[in-house]
């Protein structure tokens, strides 16, 4: 039996959207991965650990991976960080319905403000 991924509470949900229900985080190859630890000190959201006995970084807590983040990968000089294709987080989006749920989402944060008169336009 496969342990459950760790799941920090405050990235449990992603506009909505149970997170375990996303199929969005990074892989590693493990041939590529020299253990260099960029992954690891970059990501602010904690999602790599340090396997000091293999001495290559292991994905910890996948859903703690924003959905449509690619930092990590970017940063991985030796290609060993890779992501499933983009236009997976595109359709995700469209299928939920998630642009509402962004623009309720501005239209809170922007209600107070002043640059636009309390009103997104």
């Amino acid at each position: 039996m496969t342990e459950k991924p760790k799941l920090d509470e405050k990235f449990a949900k992603w506009k909505g959207v149970d997170r375990t229900k996303i199929d969005w985080n990074p892989s590693i190859d493990l041939e590529k991965c020299v253990g260099c630890g960029m992954c690891i000190t970059s990501c602010g959201r904690s999602v790599f650990e340090y396997d000091v006995n293999n001495k290559k970084s292991v994905v910890e807590r996948p859903y703690n991976c924003m959905v449509g983040c690619t930092s990590c990968e970017t940063w991985c000089i030796y290609g060993a960080i890779s992501f499933p294709d983009h236009d997976y987080v595109k359709d995700l989006i469209k299928e939920k319905g998630l642009l509402k749920v962004a623009k309720k989402e501005l239209e809170q944060k922007y209600a107070k403000k002043e640059c636009c008169g309390g009103q997104l336009k």
